[in-house]
């Protein structure tokens, strides 16, 4: 006669197996990949912005493709400054990163006067991912059709005034260094933010503006803006009919170009091995059809390099924007 265990040892053994079963899945291969450090991406502006837009979407393209664990910190203030200054001190095995921009990186470095640290030479580039250009309007209203008629009132000392985002911001210096080639002069109107300096533009206070694609964009559609031309060297897939400045004919703008570059950088004292494997997985997420889509919504287009590339164009930018800043006698 065969004995049946009592119902209590019967969950006693039910009790024991699941225990054991919980256990295996815990030393798991799925288990372990779950518990995978997490990659923080720093975005030294607030959210919304197209840094952050880019830094969320390549989170998520690294989360899907590589099943990484990554997430998004925003840490704003003092231009971008705070943010990246946070990852420059942070310990080269925090997987903290930074979501960086020729702003940050290239820009401030020489516009701030006071700055305990240099973006540009203590961060470690991984990969750059995209760039992105400004786009020159005028009022609708205005008499002025293209660059060449721009060109030619500004040379002729016509009474001008131009807006921007703020003193020391990327369509400040664009606009400096529009003037600058020209060799003409315009009243700089800095506002407390795009959308302000654009609505004085459409309204006629101000002549013309180099500003962000998407915010300009709007009020171009709904015929409150004329645009004129796109600061990048060529020609936009987002906007085809829309000629460049180099395109104008005026021969002082013939090379002219103002873009942005974005990037992921690191701490110095990351491994070297770890920036290879990043920045690889940073390039294949940012091919997908996915990714580079968001990037056109928000006026950019894809740019990809790997750590030496990007690092090569943090230079030659920083002496770039430099130079302007030097020229201009722009601050923050």
């Amino acid at each position: 006669m065969t004995h049946k265990p009592s119902s209590s040892t019967r969950r006693t053994l039910l009790l024991a197996a699941s225990s054991a079963s919980l256990a295996a899945l815990a030393s798991s291969p799925a288990r372990a990949q779950a518990r995978k450090p997490v990659m923080r991406i720093v975005v030294p502006f607030a959210p919304g912005g197209g840094n952050d837009v880019f830094a969320r979407q390549l989170a998520h393209s690294l989360n899907d493709m590589f099943k990484k664990d990554v997430i998004v910190e925003n840490k704003p203030g003092a231009g971008g400054n705070l943010g990246t200054e946070y990852v420059v001190r942070a310990a080269p095995d925090s997987n903290i990163f930074l979501l960086g921009h020729t702003g940050t990186i290239s820009i401030n470095p020489s516009l701030y006067k006071n700055l305990r640290f240099n973006a540009s030479t203590d961060l470690q580039p991984v990969a750059m991912f995209a760039s992105s250009a400004l786009l020159l309007v005028v009022p609708a209203s205005s008499p002025i059709q293209n660059v060449a008629q721009l060109a030619e009132a500004l040379q002729k000392g016509a009474d001008m005034s131009y807006a921007s985002s703020g003193s020391g911001t990327g369509n400040h210096l664009t606009g400096e260094m529009f003037l600058h080639a020209l060799g003409a002069r315009a009243v700089h109107a800095p506002y407390k933010g795009t959308a302000p300096a654009l609505a004085d533009v459409a309204g006629g206070q101000v002549h013309f503006s180099f500003s962000v694609i998407p915010a300009a964009m709007s009020l171009v559609k709904a015929g409150k803006l004329r645009a004129l031309a796109v600061t990048s060297a060529k020609r936009m897939k987002l906007l085809p009919d829309v000629p460049t400045i180099a395109e104008s004919g005026v021969p002082a703008l013939a090379n002219f170009e103002s873009t942005l570059t974005y990037g992921i950088l690191a701490p110095k004292g990351v491994p070297q091995e770890v920036v290879s494997q990043l920045g690889g997985e940073i390039l294949k997420a940012a091919s997908t059809p996915e990714f580079q889509s968001k990037l056109g919504i928000e006026g950019a287009e894809p740019l990809l390099g790997e750590a030496a590339e990007y690092a090569r164009r943090i230079e030659l930018e920083s002496k770039k924007w430099g130079d302007v800043i030097r020229a201009s006698g722009a601050t923050a």
